[in-house]
């Protein structure tokens, strides 16, 4: 058995972060990285199939050289290779990257599962499992909270959260699947893991190796705007008066 997990990079969320001065980016030179947080879950979780069903597990990642420590982390937690393809944050939204990811599992063959986080915690867009799962027409189940191979690892159990409750959904694989944070605990890599993780094999690629060529890109970041400060708050002497502010100021009533 093969699992394939995508494993992104992402500015630590508890970061303070500042906008270039056009206000077209995000200012990178002081920031910090860590992997993306329903990344880890997805991989934690194709650890512990792994364990169960000798499967191979193999992390992809898009992005430059600069990627290599979060790679790293992941191989360390129990992955055994990696591969990752060479295109900037700049120059990919969701699209591309499920284009990508799919481009991968063809090359790679005989891929039983790909696993990935429901979102990434920087665009919060939710939407490269779904479309992935449409260019490879491959059943999908999203936002899993609890995962379970049968015994044969050719039919996956999947519970999810959705708005009213719990769904307990089966899927054939191969197929897709995209981790919610209540799936499991990530973790943490042991240093003699983390010395093995240095001699493991992180295989680049390009879009040309994987033969993409169309590299448009369907959404366009025009700005970006820091939210606005929040306001002193004011004191007032009744109910009635609260109810004014309320009604007419907050406009929330």
């Amino acid at each position: 058995m093969k699992i394939l997990v995508a494993f992104k990079r992402v500015i630590d969320p508890d970061a303070r972060i500042k906008l270039t001065a056009d206000g077209s980016a995000v200012n990178t030179e002081s920031v910090e990285y860590k992997a993306n947080p329903f990344c880890e879950n997805a991989l934690e979780a194709a650890l512990q199939i792994a364990e169960e069903h000798d499967a191979e597990v193999v992390l992809v990642t898009i992005g430059g050289d600069d990627t290599e420590q979060t790679i790293r982390a992941g191989l360390a937690m129990g992955a055994a290779r990696a591969i990752r393809v060479e295109v900037e944050d700049h120059d990919l939204d969701s699209d591309l990257a499920a284009r990508i990811f799919a481009a991968v599992y063809k090359e790679e063959g005989d891929v039983d599962l790909f696993l990935l986080g429901k979102q990434a915690v920087d665009g919060d867009n939710n939407q490269v499992g779904q479309l992935l799962a449409e260019y490879l027409d491959l059943p999908q189940a999203c936002f899993a909270s609890a995962i379970e191979l049968d015994e044969d690892g050719e039919e996956a159990t999947v519970t999810r959260e959705v708005d009213g409750g719990l769904e307990t959904i089966a899927i054939q694989l191969p197929g897709i699947i995209t981790a919610d944070l209540r799936l499991n605990t990530p973790r943490y890599a042991k240093l003699p893991d983390i010395m093995k993780a240095r001699r493991k094999t992180i295989d680049v690629m390009d879009l040309d190796d994987l033969e993409i060529e169309d590299t448009d890109l369907k959404i366009e970041v025009v700005r970006l705007e820091e939210p606005p400060k929040r306001q002193a708050g004011a004191l007032v002497e009744s109910v009635d008066e609260l109810v004014e502010k309320l009604k007419n100021e907050a406009r929330v009533l």
